[in-house]
């Protein structure tokens, strides 16, 4: 028996697993895990302009609500992006103004990827 923890769209599940007399393998029922908390944006901070609200995961980019020079408050979307046939929205993590939009729709990006500036 061989036990195994797996991640499915966010949820956690243990899996225990059984080999049968043929070398096929039987999984036990998935039960749920705790829970990790959602992922929050990533943003790094640094000098004037250097707000980086990066993408947390990859995915594409379906619409960008925002322009340079707008003001934004915590929690307003930056970004829109399509993850596993699910839009996420990219918030801000503070109030501050668009430096740049460093992403456009369309486009495919990477964990980890800058998407809007701001300062």
């Amino acid at each position: 028996m061989k036990n195994y923890t797996i991640t499915v769209n966010g949820t956690v599940y243990d899996v225990t697993v059984e080999e049968g007399a043929s070398g096929a393998a039987a999984a036990a029922a998935p039960a749920p895990a705790a829970k990790k908390p959602a992922a929050k944006p990533a943003a790094k901070k640094g000098g004037a302009g250097s707000i980086k609200t990066t993408a947390p995961m990859q995915g594409k980019v379906l619409r960008i609500p925002v322009k340079p020079g707008q003001a934004v408050k915590k929690g307003d979307v930056l970004v829109v992006l399509e993850a596993m046939k699910m839009e996420n929205e990219i918030q801000a993590g503070q109030d501050a103004t668009v430096v740049s939009v460093d992403v456009a729709v369309g486009d495919m990006v990477e964990t980890g990827q800058v998407m809007v500036t701001l300062n």
